[in-house]
């Protein structure tokens, strides 16, 4: 009877002490399924459209542009919005590096939302922003390459996050 007298206070201090595990992972988990399909998908056509526009091309971006509002408007579970649909649509209709970098900015806006919204995407996905251009954009590593200026001024910008 001692002993379950002095163990029952340890027991109760070490399920207090593992509340906090679990709301972490909670919101791990919801960061995780941020991340699931289709999102992963149209993260990774994103981020071969901001290399291309990086190095003053649009090339294969109207394909990449629509496998995104493809991955969009065929997923059941509506994880990103119609928009993002729509500003990938509008982007692959465009016809040059400048109409190309127009449709971006938007794209861009809702996929930096749907991140922060989600909490989703850290370590991988960094924000940068262009004050020239005054535009977020998405892209992985530490180096900047900023798809709205290109070549004339890669490393134009900061990161956010």
């Amino acid at each position: 009877m001692k002993l379950l007298k002095n163990t029952a206070p340890l027991f109760l201090a070490l399920a207090v002490a593992a509340l906090p595990l679990t709301a972490i992972s909670a919101e791990d988990k919801k960061a995780d399924d941020a991340l699931m399909e289709p999102v992963k998908s149209v993260l990774d056509q994103y981020l071969k459209i901001q290399g291309e526009l990086a190095k003053d091309s649009i090339k294969g971006v109207d394909e990449h542009a629509a496998a995104i509002a493809k991955a969009v408007k065929g997923d059941d579970m509506k994880m990103l919005s119609p928009d993002v649909a729509k500003q990938a649509d509008a982007l692959a209709q465009a016809k040059d590096l400048r109409a190309a970098r127009a449709a971006f900015k938007p794209l861009s806006a809702s996929l930096v939302k749907y991140l922060a919204d989600n909490k989703a995407g850290k370590g991988t996905y960094r924000e940068a922003y262009c004050p020239m251009v005054k535009a977020s954009w998405l892209q992985t590593g530490k180096t900047i390459k900023n798809p709205y200026m290109g070549k004339q001024m890669l490393s134009c910008g900061e990161l956010k996050n």
